[in-house]
């Protein structure tokens, strides 16, 4: 039988390892391409294992969440929301740096 200090104990331990990873995680310098802000140079930022990332530039902050292999969803922050964009990403095969988007011709891109 565990003890609820046992118990106690594990939960802290969880909570720390939560925090230790969710803090451990830290944009790298890039350099980023958007359709409408072109070439900048950018912090990288993964933010799950499926392959969603941020990038955020000056002025401007992407993100893509990845829906399934090779297909994403956009947003766009301005201050304190993030803007839905519309259409689906779609992982570049000759780029896999690049996520186009044949609905809106628009192209997010971090090497």
């Amino acid at each position: 039988m565990v003890s609820n200090r046992a118990l106690k104990s594990a939960g802290g331990l969880a909570a720390l390892a939560f925090v230790v990873f969710a803090t451990g995680v830290e944009a790298k310098p890039a350099k980023c391409f958007s359709t409408d802000d072109g070439y900048y140079a950018c912090d990288f930022e993964m933010t799950d294992s499926a392959g969603s990332f941020t990038i955020e530039g000056p002025g401007v902050t992407y993100i893509l969440l990845v829906d399934s292999p090779g297909y994403a969803s956009g947003f766009v922050n301005l201050g304190n929301r993030n803007i839905p964009l519309a259409g689906t990403y779609v992982r570049e095969r000759d780029d896999p740096a690049c996520w186009a988007n044949a609905e809106t011709n628009t192209k997010i891109c971090a090497w």
